[in-house]
């Protein structure tokens, strides 16, 4: 289902075949996100990402840059999550070779130019306000500020505004010349294309990417004593709110298990969250459970947004749920519809040529170890009721317990004594 190629100088290409795909996805993912950044640094990853769409040398501006692509109706973007970068062009499968000479001329040859970064720092303060300015998405940066404190992990990936008006063309070739290396890079091609050839366009293409040692993160620190709150206090309609524990990294099998109850507690309509909460009472619009796993960290986390006297209610809610799981075993029946319901949605997620492409990549990049759909199923299969029990028996502890929170100046006093387990 997939191959996997490493050259010489430790650059890895994937190739994901789709030979009834009508697209190609030419991704590239480094192993250099926010983590990877200092107090004084942060921000950086996220910055270079915006400014490798500003020009290269032979598409010099971000007009010749996005109209390559707009051209023959090409899908292009770039993200930058905590752990890694990654770039993408996803075309008919004709233009394949516009697709690969596009993402590789901006990952290797952006010029940088500091008269654009002087105007981008307007565009990604603005992205900060737009991110501040809705709290269903700023509510996740608080959450993780909590989890984190004070840590690459607990810092937004966007950075400060004091650093984006700070930032120099200097600090910006340095963090390449630091975390952008062929041995931390991968290479992902899925859908239509020809192997033999692909591989000779993308050596060529990728030959003049430097290779070195990239530079490290700073590993999770987790410790937690007892249930703990962060309020951040806004004059909103609603209290947004994230309630949930700390949990297991990619590294441990666990995380498989976290999946299953973030299904069963939150993950669907027939959820067990989503029916008490909202179709029983009534007490929220939105509702959803999270599994969330990084390479060296990661948490169950329950997602809501509710009248503001109805928050106290609603977190009881949710931490009844938590302690039914921690102590009754579920319904085989139950255990089946959520990995059936995995199942499926694995399945359709993974349709389009750009999603493979991603699923493939992250693993590799993050994991060095790849799973097909199929094997990643098989495990989900083998989890029994037994390992749901005492899984959430090992979660759903008070010392992992964590609200964060925005809304007007909730009461913490009475919201602490609330959350127990």
């Amino acid at each position: 289902m997939f191959k996997k190629h490493t050259l010489s100088n430790g650059l890895k290409i994937i190739f994901v075949p789709q030979k009834t795909a009508k697209s190609v996805t030419v991704l590239v993912i480094v192993g250099a996100g926010s983590k990877y950044e200092d107090r004084l640094t942060n921000g950086l990853s996220h910055f270079l990402e915006h400014m490798f769409f500003k020009g290269t040398k032979k598409r010099p501006n971000a007009l010749k840059l996005a109209e390559t692509l707009d051209k023959v109706g090409g899908l292009y973007n770039a993200f930058t999550s905590k752990e890694y970068t990654g770039y993408f062009a996803k075309v008919e499968y004709e233009y394949f070779d516009l697709a690969l000479d596009w993402v590789a001329d901006i990952f290797l040859n952006s010029q940088i130019l500091q008269t654009e970064i002087n105007k981008e720092r307007g565009v990604i303060i603005e992205e900060i306000n737009m991110y501040q300015d809705t709290p269903i998405q700023e509510v996740e940066n608080v959450w993780e500020e909590l989890l984190y404190g004070d840590s690459p992990a607990g810092w937004r990936v966007i950075g400060t505004k004091d650093n984006i008006l700070k930032f120099q063309r200097k600090d910006l070739f340095n963090y390449l010349k630091n975390h952008y290396s062929a041995k931390n890079t991968i290479v992902c091609l899925s859908g239509n294309f020809e192997e033999g050839l692909a591989l000779e366009r993308v050596k060529k293409h990728f030959r003049g990417i430097a290779s070195f040692d990239p530079g490290s993160k700073l590993r999770v620190q987790e410790f937690q004593a007892g249930p703990q709150i962060k309020i951040a206090h806004k004059d909103t309609d609603q209290t947004h709110f994230c309630l949930g524990v700390r949990g297991y990294s990619l590294a441990n099998p666990k995380r498989y298990i976290q999946d299953i109850l973030g299904v069963m507690l939150g993950g669907n309509m027939s959820s067990r969250l989503f029916i008490e909460v909202r179709e029983k009472r009534g007490l929220a619009y939105y509702i959803h459970t999270a599994s969330e796993t990084y390479t060296d960290s990661g948490f169950l986390v329950t997602q809501a947004g509710v009248a503001h006297r109805d928050l106290s209610r609603a977190v009881e809610l949710i931490l009844k749920e938590y302690k039914v799981m921690a102590k009754k075993e579920v319904q085989s029946a139950e255990l089946k519809k959520a990995k059936d319901y995995l199942r499926g949605a694995l399945t359709l997620s993974l349709e389009s040529s750009d999603a493979q492409a991603s699923f493939y990549g992250s693993q590799e990049l993050l994991t060095g170890e790849i799973l097909t759909l199929p094997e990643k199923l098989a495990v989900i299969d083998k989890i029994t009721v037994h390992d749901v029990k005492n899984t959430a028996l090992e979660i759903f502890q008070p010392a992992n317990l964590n609200l964060a929170l925005i809304g007007p100046r909730p009461d913490e006093n009475s919201l602490q004594q609330i959350l127990k387990l």
